[in-house]
């Protein structure tokens, strides 16, 4: 027997060793750290930040620097020439640098370099709006667990009322009082919760792989001790500070608002083209040639013709440009007319979807903090409902060990009580989840 309570104390001791504490601030900063769609977010705001810069707005000169070396050969007979005959193979490259600058476009730098600070601020937005939402998930899934967990507690409260029924029930059996009937329903139960124990236990597990997962955790097998608790603190909310809050600090309604401002920029954009433009180019080449071969001279018929051989002689050549030009659209078929009429409807589409938003999000606000005054009270019901339960609990077992009830109303106290203790977890789990959302939603969540 000492054997075996040491064996399990070791047991017990290594499990408590691998278990990892974690409370609910120490699951955000991981979620924060590791999660997969924050981490995406993260990177497309670096994307966003790297493309804000004026390289990508054709404010600064182009240079082109070219080679372009050759080789000509050239067989050539003309008698009514001194040259009557030659034959030559040319060489020569040509470097050249080339410059292009575009002076004035209309003001599309300018317009383009706020485009790209709108996107970048659009995208520090989304990852916002992706930690505020993952910051969400990872405290209703910590809650889950906690409540999962609790439900386990409550279970084996029950357990034990069931045990102690089947002990009692066979005392009584022994001393010729009670029958196999009453002994078998006190099994029967007890097997039921049993039953309903193990698969409580599984939904658990799930629930802080849930946990796990929202925290972006590679090891989905761990075992976690959970050190925060789900209590019972209402808040008395103030609607009109939240709606105020809302209209001024929700990142969706932040984003939209952002989305309306590229719309109009991209109507400006689309109206400098209605401008001229301005540019100038500039080209310098060095051309080298060096030629050899042999030519026949002839300078008459009295003189006799002679052979010359072509020694390498090099040619060289500097030629330089430098040009301003300036164009005007004049005519492009109404292609301009009709992208800025379909630009203007976009940010028509863009103020509607903002008000859109703005009126359901209000709503949803109105809402959302009715349901949390209405958890509220049904919590405070749900404690009272809690406290004459278990009060029940205890005059029933009384009178079940007097012999005044049977074992089948024993067994609706039994389970009047785990309905009510399951109400009250489930009623602080949504109170819990209500006030998270009306966090969320007024922008507080992560302040």
């Amino acid at each position: 027997m000492y054997q075996n309570l040491l064996l399990f104390g070791i047991l017990w001791s290594s499990c408590a060793a691998a278990q990892t504490t974690l409370t609910l601030s120490e699951a955000i900063q991981r979620g924060l750290e590791n999660n997969y769609q924050i981490r995406i977010a993260a990177n497309e705001l670096e994307v966003a930040q790297n493309n804000n810069d004026y390289a990508l707005t054709q404010k600064y000169p182009t240079i082109t620097v070219g080679i372009s070396p050759g080789v000509n050969y050239r067989d050539q007979v003309n008698p009514a020439s001194v040259v009557v005959q030659s034959q030559t193979t040319n060489y020569n490259v040509g470097p050249v640098v080339a410059l292009d600058w575009l002076l004035f476009n209309g003001g599309q730098v300018e317009i383009n370099k706020q485009r790209l600070e709108t996107l970048a601020d659009l995208s520090a937005g989304q990852l916002q709006l992706q930690v505020e939402n993952t910051v969400q998930d990872i405290i209703n899934a910590y809650y889950n667990a906690v409540v999962q967990r609790e439900q386990i507690e409550v279970r084996q409260r029950v357990l034990a009322l069931s045990r102690d029924r089947i002990q009692y029930q066979e005392v009584r059996r022994e001393y010729g009082q009670g029958g196999t009937f009453e002994e078998l329903q006190a099994r029967d139960a007890y097997l039921t919760d049993s039953s309903a124990l193990v698969v409580q236990r599984v939904n658990y597990r799930n629930a802080v792989r849930d946990l796990l997962q929202v925290m972006g955790s590679e090891d989905l097998t761990q075992d976690v001790d959970l050190q925060d608790e789900l209590t019972y603190n209402p808040t008395d909310y103030d609607a009109a500070v939240l709606e105020n809050r809302l209209l001024t600090t929700n990142r969706t309604l932040q984003n939209l608002l952002v989305n309306r401002d590229l719309a109009a920029l991209q109507t400006r954009l689309i109206e400098t083209e209605l401008r001229p433009q301005v540019g100038i180019s500039a080209s310098t080449s060095y051309d080298i040639g060096v030629a050899i071969g042999t030519q026949t001279l002839e300078f008459g018929d009295d003189q006799p013709g002679r052979e010359q051989e072509i020694r390498g002689y090099a040619n060289r050549a500097l030629v330089g440009n430098i040009g301003i030009t300036a164009s005007y659209l004049l005519f492009d078929g109404r292609n301009r007319r009709v992208r800025a009429q379909s630009s203007q409807l976009q940010e028509i589409t863009a103020q509607l979807d903002y008000q859109a938003a703005r009126q359901q999000l209000r709503a949803a606000l109105l809402n959302t903090l009715t349901l949390y005054e209405s958890q509220a009270q049904v919590i405070d019901i749900t404690q009272d409902l809690i406290a004459n339960a278990e009060r029940n609990l205890e005059i029933a077992e009384e009178r079940f060990r007097g012999g005044t009830i049977n074992s089948f109303d024993y067994r609706q106290v039994q389970v009047a009580y785990l309905n009510a203790e399951f109400q009250l977890l489930n009623a602080l789990l949504d109170l819990k989840n209500t006030e998270t959302e009306l966090l969320r939603v007024t922008g507080q969540i992560i302040r």
